[in-house]
């Protein structure tokens, strides 16, 4: 009966493990598709019409159809594709922050970057746009005018690919040094973590735990509210 039991045993365990990836991906599929979703409600709330909202919706759509294909494959795959193409980062950082800007028009936030002309982002087009529109929300959600995005390379060794360090800066109420360690804790999703950092932050520390990096919160010396910072190493 012992080899019995202990086959059963695996058996459960893996079809835990099998479910709760399967909630995980739920999950993060709904919270990603939020965000065009809202930029759709308050264009339409806004009294946008003709060749104004066609465009917006034939943007938003092709950008939901994106984060369904991103994620199906984010839950195929474990880790990240090596040898990615480097990418960019200003011209998707742009494209997310008029996003924002049109769902929290009334705050009036003024996004600013500040982008080193070498960075490079070495890895899926669908997590840095992930990366940086988790983090760009937060910002804009919690700031009371201002939000910074940093970006700089890391040099790397001959025969690496540069690393990258990505900050994200408000200037809003900032996240208390008791609850820091409750915000970065891995694992604690949803309403157990502290209110307004939930699913989206726990997307950005899978994306890059996946290339082996690493993610702190700080508060911004600058603008007085919370300073998320993802560093990636550089890799080979």
């Amino acid at each position: 009966l012992q080899p019995l039991t202990e086959s059963i045993n695996a058996l459960i365990d893996s079809e835990r493990r099998n479910l709760e990836q399967v909630r995980r991906t739920l999950g993060d599929l709904a919270h990603s598709l939020k965000t065009p979703l809202a930029v759709l409600q308050s264009r339409l709330e806004a009294g946008a019409g003709g060749d104004e909202l066609r465009g917006d919706v034939r943007t938003q759509v092709q950008r939901m159809n994106d984060i369904v294909g991103y994620q199906l494959s984010r839950a195929a795959r474990s880790g990240h594709a090596l040898f990615a193409a480097p990418l960019k980062i200003e011209g998707t950082a742009e494209e997310i922050v008029l996003g924002l800007e049109k769902i929290y028009a009334a705050k009036g936030v003024l996004a600013e970057f500040d982008i080193e002309p070498s960075a490079r982002f070495h890895g899926e087009l669908g997590d840095l746009q992930e990366l940086l529109g988790n983090l760009l929300e937060n910002a804009f959600k919690w700031a009371k005018r201002r939000v910074s995005l940093q970006v700089s390379a890391l040099p790397a060794p001959a025969g690496k690919r540069s690393g990258l360090v990505v900050a994200v800066e408000d200037d809003g109420p900032g996240i208390a040094d008791d609850q820091i360690d409750r915000v970065l804790q891995r694992g604690v999703r949803g309403d157990e973590r502290v209110q307004g950092h939930g699913i989206g932050l726990s997307i950005v520390q899978d994306i890059v735990a996946a290339y082996q990096g690493a993610l702190s919160v700080e508060r911004s010396a600058e603008l007085g509210g919370a300073r998320f910072v993802a560093r990636f190493p550089p890799q080979v």
